[in-house]
């Protein structure tokens, strides 16, 4: 083989070889840049992947209530005990009302306001004349007030329980009394309280007693008061207390049994009203006060 065959061929040689070198280059460029774009695609796939699993998760979480709170429920109030009031003129007995005013008519005289299913009353006077002695003055008031269950002012039992304090401390705060005591009274509702007074009239001296009970969400509210008129004596305060505390108890009975419920279920404490309830509106004038007028 002559030089000049022998010169082209290593030229081809060499011309094959640097096309072998640029081919494998290319591929190793091809594969160095196919590498990132698989770890990015495998990275994005990655990514989408805890994506949509946080999304699952945040979706169960949400379904199980335990990251996004539920909507809260409607406020609800226990209910209310006793749902109605009995006759006010009934809730004595004829011989209770012989006791306490003897002279009265017996039908008694309903109040003015009164609606019948939330607040009652009904009252009593009665004027025995002793001739040239002078006469016996009585004066009896039974009140009833019913309170129902609100959300917004509460429970009807603690209403009744804030009704009943505003009585008793309304009962020691007349104008014009002498000598004002206040007792608790046990075995008569769930809470009950005497409150005595004496108050001076230009007819003369009248000594009152108010008594009041709660029972449920119930309050009965009972002013008695007596007197001994143009020269007659003045009755004594202890046995009208014990009648006007009789007569209380007689007439809890009354509201409890209009109710269902039996007489003796009235005489013990029957529930838990909260010490410090919702205020409620209260009657434009209370049982008290309307007792110091009448005196």
């Amino acid at each position: 083989m002559s030089e000049g065959t022998m010169q082209r061929a290593a030229q081809r040689d060499d011309r094959a070889q640097r096309h072998q070198r640029a081919k494998r280059l290319r591929r190793a460029l091809v594969c160095a840049a196919a590498v990132p774009a698989v770890l990015i695609s495998a990275g994005c796939s990655s990514d989408s992947g805890d994506s949509k699993a946080k999304s699952g998760e945040s979706a169960g979480q949400t379904a199980s209530g335990s990251t996004k709170p539920s909507a809260s429920a409607s406020p609800t109030v226990r209910p209310a005990a006793y749902g109605k009031l009995p006759d006010p003129c009934t809730v004595l007995s004829e011989k209770t009302l012989g006791d306490l005013v003897p002279k009265a008519s017996k039908s008694g005289k309903k109040g003015a306001t009164d609606e019948p299913s939330s607040r009652a009353s009904c009252a009593w006077d009665s004027l025995a004349n002793n001739g040239v002695k002078g006469s016996q003055f009585r004066w009896l008031n039974v009140s009833l007030l019913r309170f129902d269950s609100d959300v917004t002012r509460g429970a009807a039992d603690e209403q009744a329980h804030a009704y009943f304090s505003r009585q008793v401390k309304d009962a020691q705060s007349v104008d014009g009394a002498k000598d004002t005591r206040m007792v608790p009274l046990s075995g008569t509702g769930a809470e009950a309280a005497t409150v005595r007074y004496e108050l001076k009239k230009k007819e003369g001296l009248f000594k009152q007693q108010t008594v009041v009970a709660r029972v449920e969400n119930v309050v009965v509210t009972l002013d008695y008061n007596g007197a001994g008129l143009a020269g007659e004596k003045t009755p004594d305060a202890d046995d009208l207390t014990k009648d006007a505390e009789k007569a209380l108890k007689e007439a809890v009975a009354s509201v409890s049994k209009a109710n269902g419920a039996s007489a003796d279920a009235s005489s013990q404490p029957s529930d838990s009203a909260s010490g410090t309830p919702s205020q409620s509106a209260s009657p434009s004038a209370s049982a008290s006060e309307a007792a110091a007028k009448k005196a």
